[in-house]
């Protein structure tokens, strides 16, 4: 019983839409077939990239296992935001078919081939838009030996050019220079830690640096079988870097925004940055993120370390008895 009154208290809100409501609306149309509700969503995102991210990233994963992107593309066959979603789409298609497929399974060059072509198609159809980019390049991760470092050049430079600050197309070119995938850590963190370094004051891309630590880890866990005592892992998150990399983050975008609304499309990289700060022992930061978050979590990256919710619940009660 007092366990119950513990979670009650304490337990984080794991919202998938990270308190976008419009975006749990037109997710609900999904259910129901209707792509009248996307049109509408996509088209009052306008060109703010980060929302128009968010909604693009999480409408895909849940068109993957519909038609409704079809649907709306049979009506509408030549229109700019249903060929933008249905690119993400595929994305999420083929990831899903890699991962019923097993790691270091190849999947059917086919499925990658068709969604790169749905990708370009959607970048042609709406040229200032950064997200097809953004999808394109996640998509080249699943060819078995990547593309021509040229080609991930240029995509890059074509995404870069839109938003040079978006956060989410930094994480996919972070994750294909991964040793997961194409690349290796130190390449990863050499990324990382250069975008961190021009970006502007306010800017979230430092967080790159805890996205990498994460992936680091995620790696070297595979490795090791799942034995989270595996020699190397023991000092990840606390060690000397770990916690300065923390500090910095902290000042170069917590303290840079100001008093700025956080947007549902943040959401995930601020609770990457307070699993950061809690595992890294900053109690002072860990504890001004978790007030800025409030009971707002995504389950990533806790759920790479345990179990989400009591993780949180625990670091949201010891932060209650030290006020």
């Amino acid at each position: 019983m007092a366990r119950d009154r513990f979670v009650s208290k304490y337990a984080p809100d794991f919202d998938p839409d990270c308190g976008d409501d419009p975006l749990s609306t037109a997710r609900h149309d999904i259910v129901i077939g209707r792509w009248q509700g996307l049109r509408e969503l996509l088209r009052a995102s306008g060109v703010d990239w980060l929302s128009r991210g968010h909604r693009i990233r999480l409408l895909a994963q849940a068109c993957a296992s519909s038609t409704t992107v079809e649907s709306w593309l049979a009506a509408e066959p030549r229109g700019a935001d249903a060929l933008v979603l249905r690119a993400a789409t595929e994305t999420a298609r083929a990831f899903s078919m890699a991962i019923a497929a097993g790691r270091g399974v190849p999947i059917d060059r086919d499925r990658i081939d068709a969604a790169v072509l749905a990708c370009l198609r959607a970048c042609e159809a709406y040229p200032e838009d950064p997200t097809p980019w953004i999808s394109l390049i996640s998509v080249a991760r699943l060819y078995p030996t990547g593309v021509r470092r040229q080609e991930i050049a240029r995509w890059w430079d074509e995404l870069h050019r839109r938003d040079p600050y978006s956060v989410e197309g930094h994480l996919q070119v972070l994750h294909y220079y991964s040793a997961r995938w194409h690349g290796t850590h130190g390449l990863m963190y050499d990324f990382a830690r250069d975008a961190a370094g021009v970006a502007p004051p306010g800017s979230a891309l430092p967080v790159l640096v805890q996205y990498a630590r994460v992936e680091e880890f995620r790696y070297a866990l595979d490795g090791a079988q799942g034995q989270h005592t595996a020699v190397g892992l023991g000092r990840h998150w606390d060690h000397d870097g770990a916690v300065s990399d923390v500090r910095r983050t902290w000042q170069r975008w917590i303290t840079g925004r100001g008093d700025a609304a956080l947007a549902p499309g943040e959401l995930r990289d601020l609770n990457y940055l307070t699993h950061a700060a809690c595992l890294a022992g900053t109690t002072d930061v860990a504890g001004s993120m978790l007030r800025m978050l409030g009971r707002r979590a995504t389950r990533t990256p806790w759920s790479y370390t345990g179990d989400p919710e009591k993780q949180i619940a625990k670091w949201r009660k010891d932060l209650r008895l030290r006020e």
